[in-house]
């Protein structure tokens, strides 16, 4: 197990504790300026104390000294009981030099003091934090205030350079700096220069003559110095580290039947100029074992057919700890799902060296039955407890199940309100079948605030402010509220949502939207529009995973084009539809599946999610769309984990097609899906996401009168992606970086899809979760690029959404 710092420096203190102080003699103390009197005679003889007078003090009243000091005015005093108050005044910590005199009857105490701390300070640690370094000095003594020892700083630096030796650092300068100031005080330094690790250049295995030494040590965290060491770290030398792979080699070796394996020696070399390390460990394979017998004994609780059931351990396999810790591990969980919460399975082995057999037989101690007497949360300042009660599935009052919290703990983390949730079962004093549910929560970010002044010469200035809260006033409501206004736009957008509208989890909520675009972006079709919303939504939970949703809403939208700028197949649609405003009863249904263990930053499970969206007969285009979103993690190991990505969209028209006769002899026609529902690619948005060119640019493209070819989209949407994330190259659980693999386009229609006009790009993103709201960086480079393209290697999205 490895010690914690601060374990360290706790264990140091009470060593330095129970270092016995030097004892001053019952001699006369020196005359000092407060004490200008002639030094008074020593008398080993006893006597009776008339008076006391304590000499030397500073900052220290004389009170205390008199609260210690074990002897009183009128106490007769001999040489044993002077010795004993030194040792008492010692004791105290307060002084580096005590001597004990007399005076006639006065009994005269000179003392030095030690000095006070002023101020500590900690400079060049990295390895191990300045706060756990803080912590553990303060536990002996060594903060500003105390009481200031040579000694416990001495043994703090051999502490400190011990344990940065046992990282690999063997370099590293330890190097305290006392600074005396007035009034008997210092400033107190400790400058660490940590050098850099040791690295391993070559690890040996000696004896091992049935497997050979890569497949052995292909879990090992140490490694020699590799292609991949600049990221993974693992050729840096560290005890701790390489202790757990020695246990690793030890189970290596017992998950293959050996049970007689022994490690005969380990020797760990450093170079003469502390930058290398040599390994070599010397093994004893033994031979193979069997398995002669399984059984089941104790008190199962279920019936012992079910319980045998469990048992992945079979007669004549190769004995194996890895499949009897499974075995254990099976046992107990189906105890701990029913209520016993302390159930231990102890598999008990019969070894038989002459047969190289291992008979097994597994022991059930179910314990008491326990019961949650009840759940606390902490840590949770914003939050409501309501609101992360009511994810718990663990309840009050109900028999333990470790399945239910482990769930709780997933619900918890999706909120996407807490950086970490951690949760604790502890044992209620005097109780052996009661625990209590601690939930501690780290609470994040759960929403963001941007406010803008921007100016271009196409729109002048422009003001923007956007206030999304997913956990409104700790409610875990979520609403929405953003307005943006320019020469030639304007925007206003109102959300709400309430996810536990009802007790069953059914959520309630609705969207409001007014938008007026004289003049579009660069990036899309130019045409202006005037556009309106409301909308109510429902949602409801069918299992644990899924949930269906529903919409219902109206809206407008007046379209105006502009003769010679707008791209002509959009001025046709217009006029072949006749009317310049389209409004529309909008229904939507969905279905998604969420399986995701955060929903942040998750690193396994699947999400998923398909709606189905329509406009109802009488409006003024009836058409329909199909989105299908999905996107599964995969863990392949703590420091990677790869995310797959589907992003589809197909939409058409169900009613009827507009075809008329303009006055100029032209016939136009109205098909398929509107344009302004069509679907776009590229950029860093969520919805047709491919990084490393302009939002929006990629797929069909149509002309105006002037020539000018702008994108319009597409009623087929195909995107997908590989994503790798390293969660572990920050010490941080709210940012990660990732290598990315994005490819797609969207299409006119399904007849022109072609594969060949899959564009991609290939890049690195910066994912950060930071106080003022999330935030997304991208570095891409395109693939499969061609004439006309527009492409943008560096971008980046805030307050988007990760």
């Amino acid at each position: 197990m490895t010690r914690s710092p601060t374990r360290r420096l706790l264990a140091l203190a009470l060593a330095s504790a129970l270092s016995a102080p030097a004892w001053a003699q019952f001699a006369p103390p020196a005359a000092t300026p407060s004490s200008p009197l002639p030094a008074p005679a020593a008398s080993p003889e006893a006597f009776t104390v008339s008076d006391i007078r304590i000499d030397g003090l500073q900052r220290i009243s004389a009170g205390t000294v008199f609260t210690y000091l074990p002897i009183e005015r009128g106490d007769t005093v001999d040489q044993p009981r002077v010795a004993a108050a030194i040792r008492a005044l010692y004791k105290t910590g307060f002084f580096e030099d005590v001597q004990i005199g007399r005076q006639g009857g006065i009994l005269v105490v000179t003392v030095k003091e030690r000095p006070a701390i002023n101020k500590l300070t900690i400079t060049g640690n990295k390895d191990i934090k300045t706060e756990d370094l803080s912590k553990g000095l303060k536990d002996i003594g060594l903060a500003d205030g105390e009481t200031f020892d040579r000694m416990d700083l001495d043994q703090v630096t051999k502490e400190l350079t011990r344990q940065y030796n046992n990282r690999g650092k063997y370099n590293v300068e330890v190097t305290p700096t006392v600074t005396q100031l007035d009034r008997n005080r210092v400033d107190v330094t400790i400058t660490i220069k940590e050098g850099k690790a040791a690295k391993i250049r070559h690890i040996n295995l000696i004896g091992n003559e049935k497997y050979e030494e890569k497949y052995i040590r292909d879990d090992w965290e140490s490694r020699e110095h590799n292609w991949m060491s600049w990221y993974k770290r693992d050729d840096q030398y560290s005890r701790e580290k390489l202790d757990g792979d020695f246990e690793k080699l030890d189970q290596w070796y017992l998950d293959r039947g050996y049970v007689d394996f022994a490690r005969d020696s380990v020797q760990v070399a450093i170079s003469p100029d502390k930058r290398d390390m040599f390994i070599t460990a010397g093994v004893t394979e033994g031979e193979q074992y069997k398995i002669s017998d399984v059984k089941v004994s104790g008190d199962t609780v279920l019936p012992r057919e079910e319980v045998e059931k469990m048992i992945f351990v079979k007669k004549d396999q190769i004995f194996s700890r890895r499949v009897l810790q499974a075995t254990t591990e099976a046992i107990t969980a189906v105890l701990g799902n029913i209520g016993y919460a302390f159930a231990q399975v102890n598999p008990v082995p019969d070894v038989d060296r002459e047969k190289r057999t291992v008979g097994i037989d597994f022991q059930v101690v179910p314990g008491p039955r326990v019961n949650v007497r009840r759940i606390v949360f902490k840590g949770n300042n914003r939050t409501a407890d309501e609101v992360l009660r009511r994810q718990m599935r663990q309840f009050e009052g109900s028999w333990y199940s470790q399945v239910a919290i482990d769930r709780s703990k997933i619900r918890l983390q999706q909120l996407g309100y807490f950086e970490t949730v951690d949760i604790e079962t502890p044992q209620v004093p005097g109780s052996s079948d009661q625990v209590d549910v601690v939930v501690n929560v780290k609470e994040t970010t759960s929403g963001s605030f941007l406010f803008g002044v921007g100016y271009s010469q196409l729109s002048g200035i422009t003001t923007s402010i956007q206030l999304t809260e997913n956990n409104f006033l700790g409610s875990g409501n979520r609403v929405s509220v953003a307005a943006q206004r320019s020469s030639y736009q304007k925007r206003y957008d109102f959300s709400f949502m309430n996810p536990y509208f009802s007790d069953n989890g059914m959520a309630l909520g609705y969207n409001l939207w007014w938008r007026e675009f004289d003049y579009s972006d660069f990036n899309v079709a130019q045409y202006s529009s005037n556009s309106g919303a409301a909308q109510a939504i429902v949602s409801l939970p069918i299992t644990e995973y899924d949930s269906v949703s529903a919409l219902l809403g109206i809206d407008t939208n007046e379209i105006l084009a502009f003769q010679g700028t707008t791209p002509q197949v959009i001025v046709d649609y217009i006029d072949a539809v006749g009317n310049r405003t389209f409004h529309s009863w909008r229904a939507q249904l969905g279905f998604s599946r969420d399986t995701r263990n955060n929903a942040i930053f998750p690193s396994s499970g699947t999400a998923q999610r398909i709606t189905v969206e329509s406009t109802l007969p009488g409006s003024t285009v009836e058409y329909y769309k199909i989105e299908y979103d999905f996107s599964k993690f995969w863990p392949l190991g703590q420091a990677l984990v790869l995310n797959t990505r589907l992003d589809l969209g197909y939409g058409d028209a169900y009613g009827k097609d507009f075809t008329r006769t303009l006055p100029d002899g032209r016939v136009v026609t109205a098909s398929g899906l509107p344009f302004f529902e069509n679907f776009y690619a590229g950029g860093v948005s969520s919805q047709g996401r491919l990084r490393g060119y302009v939002d929006n640019t990629l797929g069909p493209r149509a002309t105006s009168v002037f020539g000018f070819p702008q994108p319009i989209g597409g009623s087929l949407k195909t995107i997908g992606s590989l994503e790798m994330f390293f969660p572990k190259l920050f010490d941080s659980n709210a940012a990660r970086i990732s290598a990315f693999l994005d490819f797609g386009n969207v299409y006119k229609d399904v007849d022109s899809f072609s594969a060949s006009e899959f564009r991609a790009s290939t890049g690195v993103a910066l994912l950060w979760r930071s106080p003022m709201g999330p935030i997304s960086i991208s570095y891409a480079f395109p693939l499969r690029d061609k004439v006309g393209d527009e492409t943008e290697r560096l971008q980046f999205t805030f307050s988007g959404g990760l």
